[in-house]
């Protein structure tokens, strides 16, 4: 991230109105922007990454469809299965999965997948 500091311009310090008034503040910063796990980018002269010049802008590169994509489904024996998302406040309400048809059933809430073990 490449910023730029307007009293250290040389073609600055030659214009007079520089020495009337003082110290001249830039409050252009050239940034690059980040893309969140959204998507969302924008270009480098956005208003919007007003918000970004004094701290840089701070995205997570672990992103949740990543991570939940490196768990293995779970393999069950029975047609029905419910998921909470874990124990207690950390979880989500209680769904109900039908795993009759083969493949993955995924949770609407979490992610977490579940397949039909067959056995015979």
């Amino acid at each position: 991230m490449s910023s730029i500091s307007c009293r250290s311009t040389p073609l600055l310090k030659n214009i007079s109105f520089s020495k009337k008034f003082g110290a001249v503040r830039c409050i252009t910063k050239k940034v690059q922007d980040v893309p969140t796990h959204t998507g969302q980018k924008w270009d480098s002269d956005d208003y919007r990454l007003a918000r970004f010049t004094l701290a840089p802008k701070q995205v997570n590169s672990s992103w949740a469809v990543n991570l939940i994509a490196e768990v293995p489904p779970k393999e069950v024996t029975e047609r029905v299965v419910w998921c909470d998302g874990g124990s207690g406040p950390e979880g989500h309400p209680r769904v109900y999965i039908n795993v009759d048809k083969p493949g993955n059933h995924s949770c609407g809430y979490c992610g977490l997948r579940f397949v039909k073990k067959e056995h015979h």
